[in-house]
């Protein structure tokens, strides 16, 4: 298995809207801790040119797999509201361990705004 692999974080602003931006990473170290690999991201995206400064200063806390590569894809045009246990990335955690690989995408959202959007899942257009 590769040590390093390329990940694409989708920043989720809004469910509802269906408004993100994906945003990847190359070079990215599987055995870095989950929270390692947030503060990561967070820092990256704070400074990066050509991303909108909504998506920069936005409180993204979570974390979850969306998809992963030769796998099946979701209808969900934003990421679904399925298997959480399994695919939401724990704190503690190795990348590895917590199943990303090499070409995952991962959905980076706030927490909060998820849980609402699962308890109600309609979309404004």
């Amino acid at each position: 298995m590769a040590a390093e692999a390329v990940v694409t974080v989708r920043l989720v602003r809004s469910f509802e809207h269906r408004n993100f931006r994906p945003v990847v990473f190359h070079g990215v170290r599987l055995d870095q801790t989950v929270q390692d690999f947030t503060r990561f991201v967070r820092d990256d995206i704070a400074s990066r040119p050509g991303l909108p400064p909504p998506f920069r200063k936005f409180g993204y806390d979570t974390m979850k797999i969306v998809h992963q590569a030769h796998g099946a894809k979701t209808n969900e045009l934003v990421m679904s509201v399925d298997d959480d246990d399994e695919l939401i990335l724990q704190d503690g955690l190795t990348l590895r361990a917590a199943g990303v690989r090499n070409e995952t995408e991962v959905a980076f959202f706030r927490k909060e705004d998820y849980s609402l959007y699962r308890a109600n899942p309609r979309t404004a257009w």
